[in-house]
């Protein structure tokens, strides 16, 4: 298979899925809500009415201990979620079309615990970033959706890598690492299902970001990354041909009054065989920035970015013509908030927060893209992942 060969097919899978989501009628869709709770262990789900926003429960199902990120396959048939307490292991739910119901189908061990999962754009491959040990995993997703196998591949990473993310296209992969402040970038090898380091094998940002989540636009040309220590975004456009980023802006979106100081690189880990020091830098009595997720509008033009220290959520709006951002404002939201994610049809904005015991859904202002609190729901403990899935 010829290179040309294997970008066609990838970016062909690509556009054929969001034709597939675009083409759900409205009328008919029904959208399901699935939040991970660490604490409590299960993966909640929810229905998400299309017209008001309000979530009513399904139910829960258990996972295990620590359950932290989730990913939905391209075909909306399977939920993925990656246990953090050992043994780790990534589990595979079924999700029911007509009731979204969630069935426990497979479990796969996992090398490590892993802070963020997500497939490849074919939905064959199960992509892992592990936080604590700098490194990266490829797992099989068999025909019939479930993962069964162990890992294809282990990749050593830049220091605390925390998101592993698929270009539109299929062929490229970045990984932010949040200690070494580099953003990694792969090419995925279409024929092995393997990643190699791209030319150049990363692009450094400012010392101190801290690189942390990444967010792609709906035109696959600009890919903005959050700086969990200093509460900016980075805006990157993308070159089609190369998969290689390049920066052209830096916007904050932690105002000065809002009195935080910039968060502080963890150390690096001890050599192997000598006992880990403290990971947590000493308290100074300081608040300091702690960023957490971004997410962008299926439309493109507005984003979002949750800080945890004061548990807030910035919006900005993206411009059409060149992708660049502009901060307009922010509202409060649950405490700590970890994880935001927007539903399919760019209405709805729902939000977690680990140190809360709701949810926030917020409806989306399709004009400025300002946020209006639609309610807020019981969740289990620790709540931290959040997946949107719309089905016909």
């Amino acid at each position: 298979m010829t290179q040309s060969t294997r970008a066609g097919w990838a970016s062909a899978a690509a556009v054929a899925m969001a034709a597939m989501v675009a083409a759900v009628p409205a009328a008919e869709a029904r959208t399901f809500v699935y939040v991970s709770a660490a604490g409590g262990g299960t993966v909640d789900a929810y229905r998400l009415d299309e017209a008001s926003g309000a979530l009513a429960p399904l139910g829960k199902v258990e996972a295990g201990a620590k359950v932290g990120p989730l990913a939905v396959s391209p075909d909306r048939a399977h939920l993925y979620a990656a246990v953090g307490a050992q043994p780790y292991r990534v589990v595979t739910f079924a999700i029911d079309p007509q009731s979204g119901a969630l069935r426990e189908k497979a479990v796969a061990a996992l090398p490590d615990a892993m802070p963020y999962i997500a497939t490849d754009v074919t939905g064959r491959l199960l992509l892992a970033a592990s936080y604590g040990g700098s490194s990266l995993a490829v797992l099989p997703i068999r025909a019939d959706g479930l993962v069964l196998d162990g890992t294809r591949q282990f990749v050593p990473a830049g220091r605390n890598a925390h998101a592993i993310v698929n270009d539109r296209s299929g062929r490229y992969v970045f990984v932010p690492a949040l200690g070494s402040d580099v953003v990694e970038q792969f090419v995925l090898n279409a024929r092995t299902g393997m990643l190699e380091p791209n030319d150049p094998p990363s692009v450094a940002t400012k010392p101190g970001l801290g690189p942390r989540h990444m967010a792609l636009s709906p035109d696959g040309k600009a890919v903005y990354v959050i700086g969990e220590l200093t509460g900016e975004v980075v805006h990157f456009t993308l070159d089609a041909d190369s998969g290689t980023l390049r920066a052209v802006e830096t916007v904050s979106f932690v105002p000065p009054e809002a009195g935080l100081e910039p968060g502080i690189t963890p150390p690096p880990p001890p050599p192997f065989g000598v006992e880990a020091s403290p990971t947590e830098p000493a308290d100074d009595g300081r608040p300091r920035v702690w960023a957490a997720d971004i997410a962008v509008t299926p439309n493109g033009r507005f984003l979002y970015a949750t800080e945890r220290t004061q548990s807030r959520i910035a919006m900005m709006t993206v411009a059409p013509d060149t992708g660049t951002l502009r901060h307009v404002s922010d509202v409060p939201t649950e405490t700590q908030p970890r994880d935001i994610a927007i539903d399919p049809a760019g209405r709805y904005l729902v939000a977690s927060g680990e140190k809360s015991d709701r949810l926030a859904v917020y409806a989306i202002d399709a004009d400025n893209g300002s946020l209006t609190e639609v309610g807020r729901y019981p969740v289990s403990a620790g709540a931290n992942w959040v997946e949107i899935v719309t089905l016909p």
